[in-house]
């Protein structure tokens, strides 16, 4: 009998098949990224044993914020690096979609099947590297459409049939390297300076050793000796004496450009990266935050080695560092440095952020701004994100008991009220969820993130051209205008009390049943009307929780989630609700509100799916932290 779990996989890949060939714009109908739905379709032709493509999830509406991807500046997928990943399995055609790329590396791997023809598609393309796999098959002749390609690595597989004659018509190449496959047929004449063939037996016979081991160019020709009247012997003397003067000089006089062109590089990335400490003291302070040299962040992460990473998102990549002093730091690398302004806007907003100082916020330590860097410095926080300690147990009991999910929920409302009501300038997060809530040593919740979604936007205006977020958390009003506000925290704040409650992402909350579109939100109204909340608890606190507060906490969940935003309340009101002060009150009075006759006046959805798939905004989600 055919498992539940494998029906709605073979659903979802059906879906994401017929996305992909619905619509060539940038979203669907439904708000889904095409190139969300090409990367989702590649995802599913590979076996990911160490599970490195964790958080490519279709549910994202912004591919940036995965792993193993680089983006453009206008947040178009420009690089797809997955080297030495153990990964296996095929190249779906769907990677002919994504077709910002300019470098794919899926070098040291166990991909097997051929190379896919869709290949051809990617005009950008300038460099792929597949080498190191076992892949089989004939060559694509779509080869030959890339012609901005400048590096072809197909070592190391399992390739037969001839080589294309299409490749010949790539003038931009300088390395192909196809060595150590079966290969054969005739060799056409490539472009390309170095072109290794070796390790094929069929294509090396028909040359000599050193030709199928590198082919280049044809060498510079020199006249016939008829032409200028010289002797045999003589004119080839002197034509070759001529021929190496000229060569040495023309090579020391490149020797010189090239050692001046360095010199001036490295005294220009000095002026940006290692002059800070003859420029300026490090430990001057705006206001009261460090102004740290790109040098001690680089020592301080081992030069930004992968194995520092502690996560990433939408701004750019968070790194574990260790100073000089021994103090361990998460180091935030913003990528996209030119969305944040100039170097005193950038001051002005970080200064900002600075000044928002509460237990329940991430304090910002520090910072590093040149012409090609912006990095901020807060302090490690040892236990992750709640989204990342949900599902941790210990000796068969969830780290995150009934106890801790209380109190992160009330530092997190202290943490926003702080922003909303006691900061000078209020601050709107514009993110909330538990992957942006962070742990400390003692399991005290810390808001992180706040501020760098008002960072980016520096140059709008109050009403935004795109939703930053993530799908499941935003509120109905700001998808419906790009209008944020406090109640929008307050919204997304109600559904991490969802997620608080089930342990459950906000939109795989509905995905073990027959309706692939409810989400969490949906789920929970239904089950709380049915008074069935026994179901909405994470089965892993196995019924250790209060009973009474679970029916609290719902309530107050339901009321920051109302679709009006002037139904919701403020963060101090919820906080005191969930002190215990007023929630009766208050929920009496929302069910008013809920009658068929109050219903009539509205225009809202009676379901959060349905506002998802009927947003016509153009979403740029901001994983503003990621898993830490």
């Amino acid at each position: 009998m055919v498992q539940k779990e494998d029906m709605f996989g073979v659903f979802w890949f059906l879906v994401l098949m017929i996305l992909l060939n619905v619509s060539s714009a940038t979203l669907s109908p439904s708000g889904v990224n095409y190139e969300v739905v090409a990367l989702m379709a590649i995802k599913q032709n590979v076996k990911d044993p160490h599970n490195v493509l964790y958080n490519w999830d279709l549910s994202s509406v912004d591919p940036c914020s995965w792993g193993m991807i680089t983006c453009n500046s206008d947040r178009s997928v420009s690089a797809l690096g997955l080297p030495g990943q153990s990964l296996s399995g095929t190249i779906s055609p769907a990677i002919g979609n994504l077709t910002n790329l300019q470098s794919i590396t899926l070098q040291n791997n166990s991909f097997s099947g051929p190379i896919t023809g869709a290949i051809g598609r990617l005009w950008n393309l300038q460099t792929l590297d597949l080498s190191g796999n076992k892949f089989s098959g004939e060559l694509p002749s779509s080869l030959g459409d890339l012609r901005n390609l400048n590096l072809l690595r197909l070592n190391n597989n399992s390739l037969t049939g001839p080589v294309p004659k299409s490749l010949s018509e790539v003038q931009s190449l300088t390395l192909v390297d196809l060595s150590y496959n079966n290969l054969s047929g005739s060799l056409p004449k490539v472009s390309a300076r170095t072109f290794k063939i070796i390790g094929n037996p069929l294509l090396c016979e028909r040359t000599s050793e050193n030709d199928c081991s590198v082919v280049y160019p044809e060498p510079l020709s020199f006249p016939p000796d008829g032409i200028t009247g010289e002797s045999s012997s003589g004119g080839k003397s002197r034509h070759l004496a001529i021929a190496l003067g000229t060569s040495f000089g023309a090579l020391l006089l490149l020797i010189l450009i090239v050692a001046l062109l360095i010199w001036w590089r490295y005294r220009k990335n000095q002026q940006i990266f290692f002059d800070v400490n003859d420029q300026y003291d490090p430990e001057v302070c705006l206001g009261h935050l460090r102004r740290f040299t790109f040098k001690e962040l680089r020592a301080a992460t081992d030069h930004f080695h992968v194995k520092n990473i502690l996560g990433k998102g939408g701004f750019g990549i968070v790194y574990k560092g260790l100073l000089t002093d021994g103090t361990t730091v998460a180091v935030k690398r913003l990528k996209d440095d030119n969305s944040f302004g100039g170097e005193i806007q950038f001051h002005t907003e970080v200064e900002t952020i600075s000044l928002a100082v509460h237990r329940n916020l991430l304090r910002l330590w520090g910072f590093c701004s040149t012409e090609n860097e912006r990095i901020l410095v807060y302090p490690y926080m040892p236990n992750g994100s709640v989204a990342s300690r949900l599902k941790d147990n210990i000796h068969g009991k969830p780290v995150l008991d009934w106890g801790r999910r209380k109190n992160i929920a009330l530092g997190t409302a202290r943490g926003l009220l702080y922003l909303h009501e006691q900061s000078d300038p209020k601050i709107i997060h514009r993110d909330v969820k538990a992957a942006n809530i962070l742990l400390d040593e003692d399991f005290e919740a810390v808001v992180g993130d706040f501020g760098l979604a008002k960072l980016l936007d520096h140059r709008d205006s109050h009403v935004t051209t795109a939703v930053r977020g993530t799908v499941g958390h935003i509120a109905p009003e700001y998808l419906s205008t790009g209008q944020s506000s406090e109640k929008t925290d307050v919204f997304g704040f109600g559904i991490l009390l969802l997620e608080l409650i089930t342990g459950q992402k906000a939109l795989d909350f509905g995905r073990t049943a027959a309706n692939q579109k409810d989400i969490m939100l949906d789920w929970v109204k239904k089950l709380h009307k049915d008074g069935k909340l026994n179901l909405i608890v994470d089965k892993a606190l196995k019924n250790s929780f209060d009973r009474v507060e679970l029916e609290e906490m719902v309530q107050v969940a339901l009321l920051c989630t109302q679709f009006n935003p002037l139904y919701r309340p403020k963060m101090s009101e919820v906080l005191r609700m969930l002190e215990g002060e007023g929630l009766v009150e208050r929920w009496e009075a929302s069910q008013s509100i809920e009658t068929p006759r109050f219903r009539a006046l509205e225009s809202f959805p009676r379901r959060y799916a349905d506002y998802i798939e009927e947003s016509s905004l153009v979403f740029e989600a901001m994983e503003l932290s990621g898993p830490r």
